[in-house]
């Protein structure tokens, strides 16, 4: 064989094996990925079922129901616009998870269509939303979300203004 041969066979062999690593990355980060849904997309009926995704929304107020006998509990995410979706959970809840306040939690929907969660992330101080459910809120329902910077009224007179 000639060298001009072997660089050729040695460059074709160097682009399959970069194809190949290629494919199996992004095959294994799509398994991995969770995209958040809000309430209403699910009941929309727009969430696959048997795969891993996120819901954020407002624990509903009186919705939190606990097993008397096990981890087991339930509670009620909403957006508070009607749409809610059922969660059931069967570990320790975070400390900071509390009703009428957002969460976002990670699971899947099961062929009944109830959705079991592998995990609940709560809110850490009264300001905080997940970035990605306030862009959904925003692009969903014209939601303003919250200003970046607020300028302090210069005398008692004027208003807030946003920058």
């Amino acid at each position: 064989m000639k060298a001009r041969n072997k660089r050729i066979i040695f460059i074709i062999l160097g682009l399959c094996t970069v194809g190949a690593a290629s494919a199996m990355i992004t095959k294994a980060m799509q398994s991995n990925m969770a995209y958040l849904y809000s309430p209403e997309t699910v009941m929309a009926g727009e969430v696959p079922k048997n795969r891993l995704v996120r819901l954020g929304g407002l624990v509903k107020k009186d919705s939190l129901i606990r097993s008397e006998s096990s981890l087991d509990l339930s509670f009620v995410l909403t957006d508070n616009r009607g749409h809610e979706v059922k969660v059931n959970y069967d570990r320790i809840l975070p400390d900071l998870f509390k009703e009428e306040q957002s969460a976002v939690v990670k699971g899947k929907f099961d062929d009944d269509g109830r959705f079991m969660a592998e995990e609940v992330l709560a809110k850490h101080d009264a300001e905080y939303m997940p970035p990605e459910l306030d862009d959904i809120l925003a692009k969903e329902h014209s939601y303003p979300g919250k200003p970046d910077k607020v300028k302090a009224p210069a005398t008692t007179t004027e208003k807030a203004t946003y920058q």
